[in-house]
């Protein structure tokens, strides 16, 4: 919201100027089938990548609790999180509208009730809530410093014993993100390790 961007059809755009070009996307992630309504300018259209898929499969929940899924693009992460457990309160933001008003239809056409998704520049639209867990597939093509900002504000909408989660690259991230994760939250674990990835998280 107000920030500069360096592509206008970029999938970090607040608002992509190219037209919509639409596909359904059909994908089984923890033994669910779901579908998801992608387009133009919005991240990974063609499919489910790697990297949120190995975020999804090594994902750790709360029983009950609220759920951030930070720059969500068309819900993949925040709609299994949902789907997984009726009990949590899931909230997905993204700062490309195109991808919330997609995140929005994808919720409904895969029935989970239990979601809410906002618009805004990273933490801003839930800047007075807490959750009991982050998870964040970032936007590694806008820079580093926005995966870092990911990161160091986490822990200001984080409760007591809330874990945040984030998949990297192995070869991008794997030695400077834990010095990172150990400045903001004082702690790093790998959750997992797999296909060129790796799902680090930091608790609270």
């Amino acid at each position: 919201m107000g920030k500069n961007h360096k592509s206008e059809d970029h999938y970090f755009s607040s608002q992509p100027k190219c037209d919509d070009q639409f596909r359904i996307v059909k994908a089984h992630l923890q033994d669910r089938n779901f579908e998801f309504l992608t387009s133009s300018s919005v991240f990974s259209k063609k499919r489910v990548d790697l990297g949120t898929s190995v975020l999804i499969d090594a994902m750790v929940l709360p029983q009950t609790g609220s759920v951030l899924d930070i720059g969500c693009g068309y819900g993949a992460v925040g709609i299994v999180a949902a789907a997984s457990n009726p009990k949590l309160h899931v909230i997905m933001t993204d700062v490309n509208m195109r991808a919330v008003r997609l995140a929005r239809q994808n919720v409904k056409a895969n029935r989970v009730g239990n979601v809410q998704v906002l618009y805004g520049y990273l933490y801003e639209p839930v800047e007075n809530l807490q959750f009991d867990c982050v998870l964040s597939n970032p936007p590694v093509s806008a820079g580093m410093e926005v995966v870092k900002a990911i990161i160091g504000s986490a822990p200001k909408v984080m409760a007591v014993g809330g874990k945040f989660q984030m998949v990297i690259r192995s070869k991008i991230g794997a030695k400077t993100l834990p010095e990172i994760f150990i400045d903001a939250f004082g702690n790093c674990e790998v959750l997992s390790r797999k296909s060129g990835f790796r799902v680090l998280m930091g608790s609270t």
